[in-house]
């Protein structure tokens, strides 16, 4: 070991000042951070951490070497020598050896043992953290280190705290005694962690405590014997925060308590006991692997004995179960996998007890697995799909088949200036059918190809795209009680696509704009037979009129129905380019569709028509800015003079989403008119009002309501939601929702998953917010 004296200056020694907190040194107020700093600082917090340069910039990290081993730097104003035995240093003294550097007033080496006695105002920085303190003791062989009366602050966390003692075991770890640590100002103690021992591990991530109790305003609040938590973003084997609410869909007060499994740096587990007012204990997990090729996730949920359940159903034992799978996988060369797999024990499952488990509340319940292979040229697909209904009022005769399995192929060729495409599908549709009759007993096989010969034609200006296609369909059926089981169906279709571009420069409220004029017209002629009726419907449907549907040939979707047509549709878009930044502030388009022939082909009586055009369809977005969106959808029936459908939604958010708002209206004539209203709205830099409010106008009824109250400083928020939503049998059902968040240490789950699912932008704020804790 080498020793090296620099800087001493024969003077008295200084008086030793009251040392400031690891905290202190490093704060900054608002106003004092440099811009680029200040403009990532969230509104609600008054300051942040820099490193000063006080202390000593530090040293190149050990990388291995003992620091017995490295030379030690001291300097101070004066010095006294005992030769082989020890150095006493004072005034303004730095001592430094590798990635440790510690300032005070005076410093006593013993060079027998290796030990340097420190005292004074003592100030110890390193890569990451810092200390002070009055009095330490530093082993210049094992590189420990002993601080008393001191405090820490580590930066990346924005952890500070203080102990009684604090020991520096090595370059990562520091172990606290009676102490306590937050991530609140150092002027506020909202919240704290006071302990008798804490462990902070910087390699691993996490911290433990014995004997810690959580403190809110200084004033105890939970006691725990021994806990772990996060010091950064990875992950720890732990207990996460409880999640609390209420609801009255017979389930009352419910209170979960999560405990997550880091198991390997590839798949890990949480595992959710929650107790169910009325029900029981309902247990969760959630197992996620994730592999070379994609990452799989499994959840569960079992409750043994649900007795509210048991007083609805007599007849049932009270156990009941859900499960969903999800995997994805990617292959090499242009293949890929998927796998969803969805299954409850009983049709109320999700509306009486499911909370976290990531199924949603649906008529259905799908399980579909298969393979993808695509390229530039082609693409191929082979999967089976099959569903479990949850609704009780959806008949035999409604429920969807099964594909098992369903094959699908498409390919395009370029042949000189033409194009050959062809599109094919072949399925094995199933369902059970005994109960019933016609042809909604049929199962069986379906093969339909479609290949297509076209001519396109590009340039700047415009483009227009002839093609011919053949739409065949060949069927081999089961249990068919019409005529033959097996037949087939062959349509010719021509289409013709062409459009035109048209473009120039103005200027609007001082801004330059480029305006696009682009009429488009598109023609479609199918001759298909009308009588249709013998052929079961397996997965067709009558498709609902929009904009977009005036470029479709086939106004039925599925492959059960070719819909006749003789059609032409002229339509009109325009758009307002912002030169300057590329967006995209005003697009308005307005189209029609004009009938040649009358409509014969129907599905369930559906889809004839004799009339000699469509409704007027067009849409409008206006964006005048970054954070304002317009949108509205209509169709105008031109005859009537009447609306048949319209859609509106005003969308707002400020640019850092602390302001969100949105206004929406549906209507659909003879059948219902929604209005809603979304808002966070803050009050002040702290509180926050969310809300959210949707009423049906036909029904003169609230069909969904949300309510609730957010609290944000720089270290912790709250958020207090009330719900209404109504449910299948029409009853409006409400819940309470509780979530806490502790800056550092993660939060309860509860509000954020459902605010989310009613405000647009939300999840956004909160990713803002919170980060990867979100």
């Amino acid at each position: 070991m080498t020793f090296a004296l620099a800087g001493l200056l024969a003077a008295s020694p200084l008086l030793a000042e009251p040392s400031p907190s690891a905290a202190e040194l490093d704060w900054r107020p608002r106003a004092e951070l440099p811009a680029e700093v200040r403009d990532r600082l969230p509104v609600f917090c008054e300051g942040g951490y820099l490193p000063s340069t006080g202390g000593g910039a530090p040293m190149p990290a050990l990388g291995g070497v003992a620091a017995g081993d490295l030379p030690i730097h001291a300097s101070g104003l004066s010095a006294r020598y005992e030769i082989d035995r020890e150095l006493y240093l004072t005034g303004d003294v730095r001592l430094r050896q590798g990635a440790f550097s510690v300032s005070g007033d005076e410093a006593r080496y013993d060079q027998r043992t290796g030990t340097v006695q420190l005292g004074g105002s003592l100030v110890s920085r390193g890569e990451g953290f810092l200390l002070t303190g009055d009095e330490a003791q530093y082993d210049t062989v094992s590189g420990q280190f002993a601080l008393n009366t001191a405090t820490f602050l580590f930066h990346q966390a924005e952890m500070r705290g203080s102990a009684a003692t604090l020991a520096r075991l090595s370059d990562q770890q520091v172990l606290i005694r009676d102490g306590s640590l937050t991530t609140c100002a150092p002027d506020r103690n909202d919240w704290s962690i006071v302990a008798a021992e804490i462990l902070l591990d910087q390699a691993e991530g996490f911290g433990t405590a014995r004997h810690l109790r959580l403190e809110v305003k200084d004033v105890p609040v939970f006691y725990w014997p021994y806990a772990s938590f996060p010091i950064d973003d990875r992950r720890k084997t732990g207990f996460l925060y409880p999640a609390f609410g209420t609801s009255n869909t017979g389930s009352g007060l419910f209170l979960s308590v999560p405990y997550y499994l880091n198991l390997a740096p590839h798949y890990d587990a949480t595992l959710t006991p929650q107790y169910i007012h009325g029900r029981g204990l309902l247990s969760e997990a959630e197992g996620r692997y994730l592999s070379r090729f994609g990452e799989s996730v499994l959840q569960l949920g079992y409750i043994g004995n649900d007795s509210e359940f048991k007083d609805e159903h007599p007849a049932e034992n009270g156990q009941r179960w859900a499960l969903d799978f999800t995997t994805r996988a990617r292959f090499a060369d242009g293949w890929s996998g998927y796998g969803d797999y969805s299954v409850v024990s009983d049709n109320d499952y999700l509306s009486d007890l499911n909370r976290s488990l990531d199924i949603s509340q649906a008529t259905h319940l799908q399980r579909r697995g298969g393979i993808r292979y695509a390229d530039d040229h082609q693409y191929f697909e082979a999967y089976l799909n099959g569903y479990q209904t949850i609704a009780d009022r959806i008949v035999e005769s409604n429920k969807p088949y099964a594909q098992l399995p369903e094959l699908l192929y498409g390919g395009r060729v370029n042949l000189g200036p033409l194009e050959a495409g062809l599109e094919s599908q072949y399925s094995y549709f199933y369902r059970d059918n005994a109960e019933l009759t016609g042809l909604d007993r049929s199962n069986g096989q379906r093969l339909r190809l479609l290949p297509e010969l076209a001519l396109p034609l590009r340039a700047l200006w415009g483009y227009t795209r002839p093609s011919l296609t053949l739409d065949h369909t060949y069927y081999k059926l089961e249990d068919y009680e019409l005529g033959e089981r097996q037949f087939d169906r062959t349509v010719p279709v021509l289409e013709w696509d062409s459009g035109l571009y048209f473009d120039r420069r103005l200027a609007l409220f001082g801004t330059d704009y480029n305006q696009t004029l682009e009429p488009r017209l598109y023609y479609a002629w199918a001759d298909a037979d009308a009588d249709q009726d013998t052929i079961p419907d397996f997965d067709s449907a009558l498709r609902s009129f929009s904009f977009d549907e005036l470029f479709r040939r086939n106004r039925f979707s599925g492959g059960d129905r070719v819909g006749d047509s003789n059609q032409l549709t002229l339509a009109l878009t325009s758009r307002f380019n912002d030169l300057e930044t590329g967006s995209e502030r005003v697009r308005f388009s307005l189209g029609q569709v004009y009938y040649y022939d009358d409509r014969a082909v129907t599905l369930d009586g559906l889809g004839a028509d004799d009339r000699s055009d469509s409704p007027l369809a067009g849409e409008l977005v206006l964006r005048p800015l970054d954070t304002l969106d317009l949108r509205h959808s209509m169709l105008w029936e031109v005859r009537d003079n009447v609306t048949e459908e319209s859609r509106s939604q005003l969308v707002f958010h400020s640019e850092d989403y602390r302001y969100l708002a949105s206004l929406g209206h549906t209507y659909s004539r003879d059948a219902f008119e929604q209005s809603d209203i979304a808002a966070v709205f803050p009050v002040t830099d702290q509180v926050s009002l969310i809300g959210r409010w949707v009423y049906d106008s036909q029904l003169n009824r609230t069909v969904g309501s949300l309510a609730g109250l957010e609290y944000n400083s720089c270290c912790w928020s709250v958020q207090l939601v009330h719900q209404n939503y109504l449910t299948d049998d029409e009853q409006l059902e409400n819940r309470v929702l509780f979530q806490i968040q502790l800056k550092g240490l993660g939060g309860s789950s509860g509000s954020s998953s459902r605010i989310s699912d009613a405000i647009y932008g939300f999840d956004e704020r909160e990713r803002r917010r919170f980060g990867d804790q979100y």
